[in-house]
C-alpha cells in the first residue's frame, strides 16, 4: 500500500473541500428534484433533511456556519410550521448521532431551529410576495435567527450550571454568533431562490385557502 490517502490539510484546504462538496449537493437536490412529481411535499422534505444532515456534517470545521437555519426558515416560509419543526428534529437528532455527539442539547437544537421554522410560517405573507422571496427580509431574518438559536441553545448549559454562568456565557459567543448571521447571508444569497422555487413547486395550499378558491370559482 502506498498509503495515498494520508494527506494532511490545513483547515482552509478541508474547508474548501467540504464547501465544494456541498456545492455538488446542492446541484444533485435540484436535479433530483425535477424527477419528483408536482405537490411532493414529504419527498421534498426528505431531500432537504439530507441536504441538511450532510451541510451540517461536511461544515462542521467552520465554527457555527451550517445550511440548517437557512433551510429551516424556507420550510416554514413554503410548508409551515409543523414541517419545519419535524425538520429541525431530523436533521438536529441524524446529525448528532451520525457524527458530532448527542445530548441534552439536542433538544436544545431542535426547539432552537424549530423557533426558527415558526418564525418563518409566521412572517411568510411578507417573506413570500406572488411566489418570489423577498430576498432582503429573508436575510434579516436570517440574521435574527442566528442569534435567537444560538441563544436558545445557550440556554442548556442551566443544565449544569447557576443561572449566573449565562450571561457570561453569551457574552463570549457573540462572535460565534456572528460567524452564525454572516454565514446565513451567504446561504440566503446562494441557496435561497433555486431553493425557494422548488419549494413551491412542492407547496401544498393551506385547505381554507383552498377551499375558499374552489367557493369562489
Amino acid at each position: 500500500m502506498y498509503g495515498i490517502h494520508d494527506v494532511a490539510l490545513s483547515p482552509l484546504e478541508e474547508s474548501v473541500i467540504n464547501m465544494a462538496i456541498v456545492s455538488a449537493i446542492v446541484v444533485a437536490l435540484i436535479k433530483g428534484e425535477r424527477r419528483l412529481e408536482d405537490k411532493n411535499t414529504f419527498a421534498m422534505l426528505s431531500l432537504l433533511a439530507i441536504f441538511g444532515v450532510s451541510g451540517r456534517i461536511l461544515l462542521e470545521p467552520i465554527p457555527n456556519v451550517q445550511p440548517v437555519t437557512v433551510i429551516v426558515l424556507l420550510a416554514g416560509i413554503y410548508f409551515g410550521a409543523p414541517r419545519a419543526i419535524a425538520l429541525s428534529g431530523i436533521i438536529a437528532l441524524s446529525s448528532n448521532l451520525i457524527l458530532l455527539g448527542h445530548g441534552p442539547w439536542t433538544l436544545f437544537q431542535v426547539i432552537g431551529w424549530g423557533a426558527v421554522g415558526l418564525i418563518g410560517a409566521l412572517l411568510s405573507e411578507h417573506l413570500l410576495k406572488e411566489g418570489r422571496l423577498e430576498l432582503n427580509r429573508v436575510a434579516l431574518v436570517s440574521i435574527v435567527s442566528a442569534f435567537m438559536f444560538d441563544w436558545i441553545v445557550s440556554l442548556s448549559i442551566l443544565l449544569n450550571t447557576d443561572v449566573s454562568f449565562l450571561m457570561p456565557y453569551l457574552v463570549n459567543g457573540l462572535l460565534f454568533d456572528l460567524y452564525h448571521a454572516v454565514g446565513n447571508l451567504v446561504f440566503v444569497a446562494w441557496i435561497a431562490n433555486p431553493m425557494g422555487e422548488i419549494m413551491l413547486r412542492h407547496r401544498m395550499e393551506p385547505r381554507n385557502k383552498a377551499v375558499s378558491q374552489v367557493a369562489t370559482s
